[in-house]
């Protein structure tokens, strides 16, 4: 080989492993892997600019304007989980985490200094509320589940600790809230931080108002989207698989093939099992999804706003979906850390009554904003701003 040849060669060489090291430095703005760059990858670059927009508060995440395919992809679970439906949401902006017991005693606080609320027999209730119809939560008075204690002296409320050693349980999701006490929770912020309230508590039916601009909770829809993240068809939020790394659960290797545990036999997390219920984590204890959601399977089941149907989906409308206009039950997500691995599957429905509260369910909070997704300028233009709580059981 003559000397040219042998320069022309290590030339190209050389430009071969300076255009790897431009691709390795200079990343794609192919954010989605499916090898073009399209409307999908600008959405991911509008969100990704604004998790850290001023605008959105530290503790919520921004979910953009999209849509899927809502349900069972699996076919592994009940007949509510189908038929399988095009959903499509606006933009808006939900709590990162569960609504945790610190969060949650301010507000029985605030609400005793103002009147708003009463104790009766370990129970809080709002005041108005002549006939106790509408319970908010248990104390520790009457719920060993609880990790909020009452003192009827001082009339103040003060979370506790729980183990040996003893643990605080502040950081721990709130349980043992109803979904009324769900919604006044989100009529709280909602007045604390100077929103509309969008919960009327002198309604029977506590009906949301989704045209008011304050705190609220997920509709079912917005739950499971954000959920899923940009794995939409998975089994959890991050894959198909489970095990304790990546959530609190009853796990049982042996019972699902997608438990990949060790354990043949249904076992609580060994790192919040301490002999005395509730086996909460703090929130936030494991990895977020895509949107920053810490979670969304395991640990607490989550209220939604919806009345649960379990024939809505063939009847669902594409856009915005608020679920039915009435019914028995509210709708729970997101399974618990007294349950196993087949109810933290993201398609998985649960309901219970909305006066039900135990020590497997806390609650999500989301803020809702109609603003344009890629507009330059967001910040000079009318925003509605829904929030939606993220609240357990």
């Amino acid at each position: 080989m003559r000397s040219a040849e042998i320069v022309i060669l290590l030339t190209a060489c050389l430009c071969l492993i300076n255009s790897v090291q431009a691709l390795v430095y200079c990343p794609s703005a192919d954010l989605t892997g499916d090898r073009f760059v399209d409307l999908e990858d600008l959405l991911l670059i509008a969100n990704q600019w604004l998790k850290t927009d001023p605008c959105v508060p530290d503790d919520m995440a921004y979910i953009p304007y999209g849509g899927y395919e809502m349900g069972d992809h699996l076919l592994e679970g009940t007949s509510s989980e189908l038929p399988l439906h095009p959903v499509l949401l606006d933009s808006f902006i939900i709590g990162k985490y569960e609504v945790t017991n610190r969060q949650y005693c301010d507000f029985l606080n605030a609400a005793q200094d103002d009147n708003e609320i009463k104790v009766d027999a370990g129970t809080v209730y709002a005041s108005s509320d002549d006939s106790n119809s509408y319970p908010y939560c248990d104390t520790s008075t009457n719920s060993s589940y609880s990790q909020i204690d009452y003192n009827d002296v001082s009339q103040t409320f003060r979370v506790r600790k729980k183990g040996d050693p003893p643990r605080d349980m502040s950081n721990d999701p709130m349980v043992m809230v109803s979904w009324y006490g769900a919604a006044a929770y989100c009529n709280f912020r909602s007045k604390q931080e100077q929103y509309q309230q969008c919960y009327d508590i002198n309604d029977p039916n506590w009906e949301c108002d989704f045209s008011k601009k304050g705190y609220r909770l997920p509709t079912e829809a917005e739950w499971e989207y954000a959920a899923r993240g940009r794995k939409p068809y998975r089994r959890f939020p991050w894959g198909d698989t489970i095990n304790h790394d990546s959530a609190n659960y009853r796990a049982n290797g042996s019972a699902y093939t997608y438990d990949t545990s060790s354990y043949t036999t249904y076992t609580f997390h060994p790192n919040w099992n301490d002999g005395i219920y509730p086996y909460t984590s703090p929130v936030g204890s494991f990895s977020d999804n895509f949107f920053r959601l810490f979670d969304m399977t395991g640990n607490v089941w989550e209220w939604c706003n919806d009345w649960y149907d379990s024939t809505y989906y063939s009847t669902s409308p594409y856009h915005n979906p608020h679920g039915p206009i009435n019914g028995t039950f509210r709708v729970l997500r997101g399974g618990s850390w007294k349950y196993d691995a087949s109810h933290c599957r993201v398609a998985l429905r649960c309901s219970s009554s909305a006066t039900r509260s135990d020590g497997k369910t806390s609650s999500a909070f989301v803020w809702y904003g109609n603003f344009p997704l890629l507009t330059v300028h967001r910040l000079t233009l009318p925003a509605t701003v829904l929030l939606t709580l993220r609240i357990s059981l």
